[in-house]
């Protein structure tokens, strides 16, 4: 009998990853970035140990949406006061907050518990811009766009 495998805190290394994301589909973008921020593309992957790495988008400002989701698509956000719910269109937020687009997305795909909200605010850098301040962490670049479908 073959026993399961089961992560330790000695077994894992984290490394970084820079993503480019101009001209790639929001939602395969994030799914992505999502399972590599899980561990799920690591052969040790253990669903109840931090076993993902780091990502760093660039040109957050560049990626597209299919169909007519740049009309239709909304942000949701309540003020916390009664009837104060507030919808930005999705053509505003990636001329003014694009790192938030991608990272919403990037959220959606994660769970809702500590497993999830833990590595995004550590694991996650995006910028809008082809720059970015994270040569420490030596980051190897990830590919994606070959992967995609067109």
């Amino acid at each position: 009998m073959v026993k399961t495998f089961s992560a330790t805190p000695s077994d894992i290394q984290q490394d970084w990853y820079v993503i480019d994301a101009e001209g790639m589909v929001l939602g395969r973008l994030a799914t992505e970035i999502a399972r590599i921020i899980r561990g799920k593309h690591k052969p040790i992957f253990t669903p109840h140990m931090d076993t993902g790495d780091g990502v760093i988008v660039i040109n957050a400002s560049k990626v597209r949406v299919t169909g007519r989701k740049a009309e239709q698509k909304r942000y949701f956000h309540h003020t916390g006061y009664m009837g104060h719910e507030r919808f930005t269109p999705f053509a505003s937020m990636i001329v003014k907050h694009p790192e938030r687009v991608i990272e919403k997305a990037v959220y959606g795909m994660l769970p809702k518990t500590a497993l999830g909200r833990g590595p995004l605010r550590g694991k996650l850098r995006v910028y809008a811009g082809a720059e970015h301040p994270h040569t420490a962490q030596q980051p190897k670049t990830l590919d994606l766009s070959k992967s995609e479908a067109k």
